[in-house]
């Protein structure tokens, strides 16, 4: 680092964002995810050791991935350097990869590279880095607010171990602020901040569990308020409301919130908890989800959870989407929320799912001729061809019933299983009078 890096960081420390000034830079004042950074996690160890391997920090914003990483740059004595995959490209890499080379070659030192978004790299530019972190010529440390399964190569994954960052508790997000106003070195400590009850708690409870975020609120707050005339800086509710919007819904309706709230949402459906489905129907509109989407996923489930157990869970299913395409949004809430609420009470039943399922396993591996008898005869020369031959017209029994052959030859296997439950109950008496 030269004489210029060393007056730059140092006005960073004095003149930028509070959350900069603020960021910790050593484990000791970490906040927040301890499950992997606590006192004797793998992490943790690694790092006090300086014998880290590569890793992916995936987790929301403000949740100390890149923050880790500084602090690992400053524990190492390994050669560190970082990228942004936002700005950086083949060439980036290219170059970095070199001074990888030569910090081993030349100094047996290696290198560590952080690169922060990763999951903005393409396939190419993610396959360029991996033949020097398989050969232990650079530790990669990628940081990513997606899903790395879905964003970053299986090939560096399997080379990498994957930590999860989890959102900063309440608790350590006020912890935090109460410092930032204490702190004469790097805060507001030197000033006479005064802060009413409830401000801080408005900033907190609206920060998402991201750190970053509840600092620069509160950044916001004090340089704008004007000191009154004993010199104190009253930071109101008021001005914590203006300072920083209302929570908004984390959602991607390509990401992991996607697939991990529709997940919630069918659960919830199945395990008849009408609350909870209505929860997160209500978390998928606010997060501007496909009303279409919604409506096709309740269909399955009126299919797949409820069945015939209460048949007309299906048509509500199916009414419903057609009312949303006609109705539209915000008032197709109202439809939609009247089919889930519907689906979630009605008696369940996954019979006639696990029977497809079955079914369709058994004609990959078992005969699926047709028998001679079930054959269409309705043409001339079927009987010459034996079709048809021997059916038995259900029709002209007792019970309009007559037990015969309708599977292939050597297909003994019971499909459908009727369970005690709702109309499927009565389904399966019937099957029972029909064979006893």
């Amino acid at each position: 680092m030269n004489i210029f890096e060393m007056q730059y960081n140092e006005a960073i420390k004095k003149l930028g964002p509070l959350a900069e000034r603020m960021r910790p830079d050593s484990l000791d004042y970490f906040v927040g995810q301890s499950h992997i950074v606590g006192k004797g996690k793998i992490l943790n160890r690694a790092i006090k050791a300086d014998k880290l391997t590569s890793a992916i920090f995936y987790g929301p914003p403000g949740t100390g991935k890149t923050t880790l990483a500084k602090i690992i740059a400053k524990s190492t004595n390994n050669n560190f350097t970082t990228l942004n995959a936002v700005t950086s490209g083949i060439k980036d890499i290219k170059e970095k990869i070199e001074e990888a080379k030569n910090s081993l070659g030349m100094y047996n030192n290696r290198t560590i590279l952080f690169i922060d978004e990763i999951h903005r790299f393409n396939k190419a530019q993610q396959d360029a880095l991996l033949p020097y972190v398989e050969n232990g010529t650079i530790v990669l440390i990628g940081a990513t607010t997606e899903n790395p399964y879905f964003e970053v190569n299986s090939a560096l994954i399997s080379r990498s171990l994957v930590f999860q960052f989890k959102k900063i508790t309440n608790d350590d997000i006020k912890n935090v602020l109460l410092k930032a106003i204490s702190d004469k070195e790097r805060g507001y400590g030197n000033l006479n901040v005064q802060v009413e009850n409830g401000a801080l708690e408005h900033i907190v409870n609206n920060s998402n569990g991201d750190v970053r975020k509840a600092l620069s609120a509160l950044e916001l707050g004090i340089t704008t308020t004007e000191p009154n005339d004993q010199n104190i800086i009253n930071l109101t509710i008021e001005d914590a409301e203006e300072c920083i919007q209302s929570k908004k819904v984390t959602y991607d309706k390509k990401g992991d919130e996607h697939y991990d709230t529709i997940s919630a949402f069918i659960k919830s459906l199945r395990g008849s908890d009408p609350d909870a489905a209505i929860f997160w129907l209500a978390k998928m509109i606010k997060g501007g989800e496909d009303p279409k989407f919604i409506a096709r996923r309740i269909i399955i489930s009126a299919s797949e959870d409820v069945g015939n157990a209460d048949p007309r869970a299906l048509e509500v299913a199916v009414n419903a989407f057609k009312a949303v395409e006609i109705i539209g949004m915000p008032e197709g809430r109202i439809i939609l929320a009247q089919a889930v609420v519907y689906i979630a009470c009605a008696p369940k039943s996954n019979a006639s799912y696990m029977a497809i399922n079955k079914a369709l396993g058994a004609v990959e591996k078992c005969s699926n001729e047709v028998p001679n008898h079930l054959k269409d005869a309705s043409y001339k020369g079927a009987k010459n061809l034996k079709r048809g031959i021997d059916y038995k017209y259900p029709h002209d029994y007792n019970k309009f019933y007559v037990k015969q052959q309708y599977l292939p030859d050597g297909v003994k296997n019971i499909f459908y299983e009727p369970k005690d439950s709702g109309y499927e109950a009565r389904m399966k008496k019937f099957l029972e009078y029909l064979n006893s």
